[in-house]
């Protein structure tokens, strides 16, 4: 079953990106929400499998945190596992304190560990076409 991805708040350049990794490694559909209320809305309307949320949101860079915040703060929302898209550590721990997964960093896309760690939510990677 085609397992569905939240990408919240990249850039054009970097959605294609994430875009490309996701389903050119699992059987997954990536879309995208760029603020805040977006995000919230495609959450509760969608049940995505992942969300993965930006650091910094692109459209009004607002901060990615408070996104991963809403949705565990709320019991219906809670169990939709997200991972912050960050290269810095501090962040990505102030993102599991806030109860996300861990995530990974942009110059991290290629790296065995990050298609591991999306593995966890997705299912296993797919041989490529």
């Amino acid at each position: 079953m085609t397992k569905l991805v939240l990408d919240v708040g990249n850039c054009g350049p970097d959605f294609a990106a994430i875009k490309a990794l996701v389903e050119d490694h699992f059987d997954a559909t990536v879309v995208s929400a760029d603020l805040p209320a977006d995000a919230l809305q495609a959450v509760c309307h969608q049940r995505p499998d992942l969300v993965l949320v930006n650091r910094k949101l692109d459209a009004d860079y607002s901060d990615g945190l408070r996104v991963i915040e809403q949705i565990k703060a709320d019991p219906q929302l809670a169990d939709i596992p997200c991972m912050l898209v960050t290269n810095y550590e501090e962040h990505q721990r102030a993102a599991m304190a806030a109860g996300a997964e861990r995530g990974f960093g942009k110059l991290q896309l290629q790296a065995p560990q990050t298609l591991k760690r999306l593995a966890a939510f997705l299912g296993p990677p797919q041989p490529p076409p």
